[in-house]
């Protein structure tokens, strides 16, 4: 018999079920180890601190907020600070900050005092009521028949009658007007200082004046409008200014040349001097100060005149910022200078200083009407 070829034998079926399940076994096994390191990569990632947003720009802290504004003193960048969202807005007007006065003069442009200030082209700029320029009509025993008076002024006249005029009516004893602690005060010529009472017509419900008092006597030098020796005069100027709980009266002086005798010369306007004075109303006086405050400000000007603190933005105080008042000069006298603009007075020094050698102005008839303006919404 040839010998037979030998074949191998059939592994026994556990062998064999055995042989095919180690691979399974292992992949298992990595796939598990692969498990239990994403889980324990996903728990590390979880244990890191996730990145916050950037903080909004509106949530900016008030505090932060006011060393942004006291660094702005021009109102129009005031402006824009608060209209960059609602929460700057309010934080703008809960710190309050007063802003810097604007100059407008009746062409339509503005100036202030840190930065031009650009606005859009305006078609027309009225900084007088309508019709300021009628008169009061008398009725025959001294009393007003016309009505809806814009301002009204008061004069005493000799026989001490009271007349009311019209806003922007030419005042003869009246130099200026303010309300200071709920009461209305007036300034005359010969620096007398006056309360004028407010009270209701009960049949009209129009405003009328029930009484006027005299609560300080001023005590005015005696040589004012004298022409000296050397053809000079002194013209004087009077405003009223509460600043810092007190009313103050400031006392300019505008020394005026004459021509000289037998000339057709104008009556010029020369150097000006400034005096303040306190009410004493317990005393009924006026008390001469030296100073207004190291951080106060006086703007003065015929339409409105207001004190200011102006330490938060950085300029010096215990100075006094005026116009020239050209329209309430012109009757009186002219200036050699063809333009204008504001001058500074410093207390301290007792010396003026021109103004902003960037903002001035022509001098004529259009003119005459600028004047001080002071924002009070952001």
């Amino acid at each position: 018999h040839g010998q037979a070829t030998p074949r191998s034998t059939p592994l026994p079926p556990a062998r064999e079920q055995q042989q095919e399940r180690r691979p399974t076994h292992r992949r298992g096994r990595r796939t598990e180890n692969r498990s239990r390191r994403g889980l324990s990569g996903l728990m590390a990632e979880e244990k890191k601190p996730h990145p916050q947003p950037p903080p909004s720009w509106s949530a900016l802290r008030l505090d932060l907020a006011g060393l942004v504004l006291s660094l702005l003193p021009v109102y129009a960048d005031c402006a824009c600070f608060a209209a960059v969202c609602p929460q700057w807005r309010a934080a703008a007007r809960q710190l309050q900050l007063p802003p810097l006065p604007l100059l407008a003069l009746p062409d339509g442009t503005f100036y202030s005092l840190m930065a031009t200030v650009t606005l859009p082209a305006l078609s027309s700029v009225r900084l007088r009521p309508p019709n300021a320029s009628a008169k009061s009509k008398w009725a025959e025993g001294g009393s007003v028949e016309s009505a809806n008076l814009y301002i009204t002024w008061m004069r005493i006249n000799e026989a001490d009658n009271l007349r009311i005029m019209r806003a922007y009516d030419r005042i003869e004893d009246f130099q200026d007007m303010s309300f200071y602690q709920g009461k209305l005060y007036a300034i005359a010529k010969d620096e007398n200082l006056l309360v004028v009472n407010i009270s209701q017509d009960h049949s009209t419900g129009d405003p009328q004046v029930s009484r006027i008092g005299r609560v300080i006597e001023g005590d005015c030098p005696t040589w004012y409008d004298a022409v000296f020796e050397d053809n000079s005069s002194a013209c004087k100027k009077l405003y009223l200014v509460e600043s810092r709980g007190m009313l103050l009266m400031v006392r300019r002086t505008i020394w005026c040349q004459f021509p000289e005798p037998g000339g057709d010369g104008k009556i010029m306007g020369g150097q000006n001097e400034f005096e303040v004075f306190e009410a004493d109303f317990e005393h009924s006086r006026w008390v001469k100060v030296s100073t207004v405050g190291d951080d106060q400000v006086l703007f003065l000007g015929r339409r409105c005149s207001r004190s200011m603190s102006v330490s938060q933005y950085g300029l010096p105080g215990d100075r006094i910022f005026f116009l020239d008042d050209d329209e309430d000069n012109r009757l009186d006298y002219a200036y050699d200078e063809e333009k204008t603009s504001f001058g500074v007075y410093s207390m301290r020094f007792r010396s003026i200083g021109s103004g902003d050698p960037n903002i001035s102005w022509k001098r004529c008839a259009e003119m005459y009407l600028a004047a001080w303006l002071f924002p009070q919404d952001r």
